[in-house]
Parts: structure tokens; C-alpha cells; sequence
């Protein structure tokens, strides 16, 4: 079994009333989350009000030594 270093993503369990900041990409600024699906996630800018609703889109990234890679299940 080969090891590797490898990069996890996974949804970050957002919730409705947090205050995020996303930096950096087109989607970047600060933002209050006011619904969430499974699939979608709508954001309201605190400056303009304005309201959007996207895929989900956030995740939460880590890295790890030593994991086996490709994972067998």
C-alpha cells in the first residue's frame, strides 16, 4: 500500500446567520448566510443587501501525510 500527502475537501456545515467572508475568486467579500439546502446555499452582502443563491460552493480543506492513496473502500 502506497502512502501519500493528500488534500481532504468536505462541506463545511454552514448555518443559517453566520457571518462569512470568502476571499479571494469572484464570489469573494463578506456575506451573511440566510438559507440552506442540501444543494444551495443563498447569501445576503451586509453592504448592499443584495441576495444571491448558488450551489453549495464551501468547503472546508485540509492536508494529510502518510494517507493511502487511491482509498479502497
Amino acid at each position: 500500500m502506497a502512502t501519500e500527502t493528500v488534500t481532504l475537501f468536505q462541506p463545511y456545515p454552514l448555518k443559517a446567520g453566520q457571518k462569512i467572508r470568502i476571499e479571494g475568486g469572484p464570489r469573494g467579500g463578506d456575506w451573511e448566510v440566510i438559507g440552506i439546502t442540501d444543494r444551495k446555499l443563498k447569501l445576503r452582502c451586509p453592504v448592499s443587501g443584495k441576495e444571491v443563491e448558488w450551489d453549495r460552493f464551501c468547503y472546508f480543506v485540509e492536508e494529510r501525510d502518510r494517507l493511502e492513496w487511491p482509498q479502497r473502500d
